[in-house]
């Protein structure tokens, strides 16, 4: 084994060295990813402000700093052992190295476009059927509480009703808008 590292050339020895490194920290980097330790690795904060809109998906991070030189090492190397000269070999590695960086950029932004706050906007109710789970008091004499699906989940929310008797427990209603970004107007009438 010795031999054959001693007989590589100078060039050869530090692609090699490149190609081990970069693999390595590719494999910790991705067993990291599956474990849920990657939230520092490419120093990027994974915090929205408000009004912000972040600085979208940036080419120079750790991650595809990795990528690039993984692909790059291993495609040059596999040039240079097909008789290409180091010209050509690094020009190759260099276009697959890139190609792998805008291919995890993608990826990246397909990731974060499934990403939500997963904070309930009441106004997303408004419209919905709703099933009361206490009576609500009426003519907005007093709350009561509902149970609506809305974002994917069924949540309990207090309500209000303008109708003239009391709406009982397990009556279905119409949610008809949000007053105070806190309660819903409901309705046993659809057509309102």
């Amino acid at each position: 084994m010795m031999e054959l590292w001693a007989a590589l050339p100078a060039f050869e020895k530090v692609l090699w060295g490149i190609a081990l490194v970069a693999s390595a920290l590719f494999v910790l980097q991705v067993l990291m990813t599956f474990i849920g330790g990657d939230s520092d690795m490419d120093g990027d904060a994974d915090m929205d402000v408000e009004g912000d809109a972040g600085a979208g998906h940036q080419m120079f991070t750790l991650k595809n700093l990795i990528a690039f030189f993984t692909l790059f090492a291993w495609t040059t190397l596999a040039c240079l052992d097909q008789g290409l000269s180091p010209l050509v070999s690094i020009i190759i590695g260099s276009f697959a190295g890139i190609i792998m960086v805008v291919i995890m950029m993608y990826l990246f932004s397909r990731i974060t476009a499934l990403k939500h706050s997963g904070t309930l906007s009441l106004k997303n109710a408004i419209g919905l059927t709703a099933r009361t789970y206490l009576a609500i008091p009426a003519a907005r004499g007093g709350l009561g509480k509902v149970h609506v699906r809305v974002q994917g989940g069924t949540k309990e929310l207090d309500a209000l009703t303008d109708e003239a008797d009391v709406i009982p427990t397990g009556a279905m209603v119409r949610v008809l808008e949000v007053i105070d970004e806190r309660y819903l107007l409901v309705s046993t009438r659809p057509d309102k």
